[in-house]
C-alpha cells in the first residue's frame, strides 16, 4: 500500500512451514527482573541493560540486535548478523541459552558459521529445550559479544493454557516516522508478537523525510540487505525484538509494491530476479529456521502452531502464490480502485489470494478442538466498498486486499461456517487504518450470521488514508465496528479459553520518539460467539 501526504499529528490521551505444536505457562512474576530492567530504560530514555554489552568502540559486530522466532514446546530460533568493514568471509559465532539472565544455568550452547553468502547472519535452533519456559540468550564473535535477548518456548501440544498475551504489527516504514510504539510494545509482558508484513520499504525517501533512508529504489540484493540494516539499527525496534519470540508473515514491501506472484507491479522483465533477491534477504534478516532458506527463487512461508489446547494460529503468505489484481491499469500491474459493474473479473470464482494449494491446507487444518483460530495474515478481510453496493456502482473496491478476491474470501468463510469452527479471529495489517468487523461469508446478505470477528491494525508508522474518507464509507459498510486511520500504533490482545480482549494502542505523534500512548479501543470476544463486542 502506497503511503499517502504527512497527516497532521492527533492529540491521544494517555491511558492505560510445516506444522509446530506450541505450549505456554507463565512464571509466577510475569514482569520478572528483565522486565523490570526493560521498563526503567525505557522511562529514561536509554535502551535496556540488555541491549548495553559491551562492543568493540571501532568495529561493533552486532549492531543490528539480536531476535528470537517460529517458539516450539523444546525448540526454537535465534537470530543475529555480524556487520561492518572487514569482516572475514566466514566467522564463527559462538550461542548460549540460558535459564537465568546471568547465565550460571546453561541449557544449550553451540556454535553457527556466519558466512558471507548469507550475509554473516546466524541461525541458531537449539533443541531439547524445556516447554513454557523463559530463557534469555546471546552471542559471541571476533572477541565482541551481543546484547542478551529474551525468549520463551511454548508448553506442550497438549498442556491446558490459559493465558496468551501477544501483539501485532505491520507497516513501519522508517522514513516518515520513530519507533516510538515498538519502544511502547516491548515495555508490555508479551509472550509472542506477530508482525504481520511490511518489515521494510522498498522506497527511496521524500524530500520532507523523518530520518531518511539510504540510495533509491530497491532492486538488488546489496541493496535489501542494506535497507533491512537501516531498519535494524532502529534501538526500538531492536528491544522489541529482544524482549520476546516472533512470529512473522510478509506482505508487498519487503519486494515491491503490490507485486503479485511473478508479476511486479511495472512489469518487469527481471521481476523474479528482483523477488529472488528480496526473499533471499528477508530470510537472511528474520528469525527463521534454515529449512526455510529460499530455494530456486522460492519460500515457504505459510505454516500453523498450536499454543497449547488454547489456541491455533494459522500463519497466511497472500502475495507468492496469488493471481495479479484484477483490471489494473493499462501497462502496469499492481492495485487500483475499480467499481464492480467496470470489472466483472472480481468475481470470477477461479481468482485466488493465497493459491489453491494453500487454500485446501488453511481449509483442511482449522482446529476443531480448540476454543481459538488465530489468522495470521497481511490486510483487511472485511468488504469497504467505497460507496454503495447497491447502486449502479455495485460497490467500489480496492483490488489488492480481500475486496480483490471476494470469492476467495467468501470460500475461506464459507469453510469456517460450514465446519462450524470456533473462535476464528482474522488478524491483519497492510492498510495502515485500524479496522474492527466483524465477517459473514456473503455481505449481501440479509441478516447474514457472523461466522468470525476481525483486527486490522494500523501502521508502526506508515502513513495512512484521509480519515474523512473512512468516515463517509462506514455508512455502506455496517459491519465495520471501527476504522480510524489517523493514528499509527499496535494492537495489544490478552486470550484466554473464555475471551479475547483487544486494545488498540496508538502514538500521540508517530514522529516522535518519545511519543506517549493510549487506547483509541478496546474490544472483546467471547468464547462461541464470534460478534464482536466494545469492553
Amino acid at each position: 500500500m502506497r503511503d499517502r501526504p504527512l497527516p497532521k499529528p492527533v492529540p491521544v490521551p494517555v491511558s492505560l512451514p510445516t506444522s509446530m505444536s506450541m505450549s505456554m505457562s507463565w512464571p509466577s512474576d510475569r514482569a520478572g527482573p528483565t522486565r523490570r530492567h526493560l521498563l526503567a530504560a525505557l522511562a529514561a530514555g536509554a535502551a535496556p541493560a540488555f541491549l548495553r554489552h559491551a562492543r568493540a568502540a571501532d568495529r561493533p559486530r552486532f549492531a543490528l540486535g539480536v531476535a528470537s522466532g517460529q517458539p516450539q514446546a523444546t525448540r526454537l530460533v535465534l537470530w543475529t548478523r555480524l556487520v561492518g568493514e572487514g569482516l572475514p568471509a566466514q566467522a564463527d559465532v559462538a550461542w548460549e541459552l540460558a535459564e537465568d539472565e546471568a547465565f550460571t544455568r546453561i541449557a544449550a550452547r553451540g556454535t553457527e558459521l556466519a558466512s558471507w553468502d548469507d550475509a554473516h547472519s546466524v541461525h541458531a535452533e537449539p533443541q531439547g529445550l524445556q516447554p513454557a519456559r523463559w530463557y534469555w540468550y546471546r552471542f559471541s564473535a571476533l572477541g565482541q559479544r551481543s546484547a542478551i535477548g529474551r525468549t520463551r518456548t511454548a508448553p506442550a501440544p497438549d498442556a491446558a493454557v490459559e493465558r496468551l498475551d501477544f501483539a501485532t504489527a505491520s507497516c513501519q516504514r522508517y522514513d516518515v516516522g520513530r519507533y516510538a510504539a515498538w519502544q511502547h510494545a516491548a515495555a508490555q509482558p508479551l509472550d509472542l508478537v506477530l508482525f504481520l508484513g511490511d518489515y521494510i520499504y522498498e522506497y527511496p525517501s521524500a524530500a520532507q523525510a523523518v530520518r531518511p533512508v539510504e540510495g533509491g529504489r530497491v532492486r538488488r540484493l546489496e541493496e535489501y540487505r542494506a535497507r533491512y540494516a537501516t531498519h535494524k539499527s532502529d534501538p526500538a525496534l531492536q528491544a522489541a525484538h529482544a524482549a520476546c519470540p516472533w512470529l512473522l508473515v510478509w506482505d508487498d514491501h519487503e519486494v515491491e509494491n503490490d507485486y503479485a506472484g511473478l508479476q511486479g507491479e511495472f512489469l518487469e522483465a527481471d521481476f523474479a530476479d528482483q523477488r529472488a533477491a528480496a526473499y533471499k534477504a528477508y530470510w537472511e534478516h528474520m528469525p527463521l529456521p534454515k529449512a526455510l532458506r529460499p530455494d530456486n527463487g522460492a519460500m515457504r512461508m505459510h505454516g500453523r502452531l498450536d499454543w497449547g489446547r488454547l489456541a491455533r494460529i494459522h500463519l497466511l503468505d497472500d502475495r507468492q502464490m496469488r493471481d495479479p489484481q484484477a483490471c489494473a491499469p493499462r501497462g502496469r500491474g499492481g492495485s487500483t480502485t475499480v467499481r464492480l459493474a467496470d470489472c466483472p473479473a472480481l468475481l470470477d470464482p477461479r481468482r485466488t489470494l493465497l493459491g489453491p494449494a494453500q487454500e485446501r491446507w488453511l481449509a483442511e487444518g482449522w482446529a476443531l478442538d480448540r476454543p481459538w483460530n488465530l489468522l495470521a495474515q497481511q490486510t483487511l478481510m472485511a468488504r469497504c466498498s467505497w460507496d454503495d453496493p447497491a447502486g449502479p456502482s455495485r460497490g467500489t473496491y480496492w483490488t489488492d486486499g480481500w475486496d480483490g478476491y471476494p470469492q476467495a474470501r467468501r470460500r475461506l468463510l464459507s469453510t469456517v461456517a460450514e465446519r462450524r469452527v470456533p473462535g476464528v479471529v482474522v488478524l491483519g495489517g497492510d492498510v495502515h487504518a485500524n479496522y474492527v468487523a466483524d465477517l459473514v461469508p456473503d455481505p449481501d446478505a440479509p441478516r447474514a450470521p457472523v461466522v468470525a470477528a476481525e483486527f486490522c491494525g494500523t501502521s508502526i508508522t506508515s502513513l495512512g488514508l484521509d480519515q474523512a474518507r473512512l468516515d463517509r464509507a462506514r455508512a455502506f459498510n455496517p459491519h465495520l465496528l471501527h476504522a480510524r486511520s489517523d493514528q499509527r500504533g499496535y494492537g495489544r490482545f490478552t486470550l484466554r479459553p473464555g475471551q479475547l480482549q483487544a486494545d488498540l494502542q496508538v502514538l500521540a505523534d508517530a514522529r516522535d520518539p518519545a511519543s506517549p500512548i493510549g487506547s483509541q479501543g478496546r474490544y472483546v470476544v467471547e468464547a462461541g460467539r464470534p460478534a464482536v463486542q466494545r469492553a
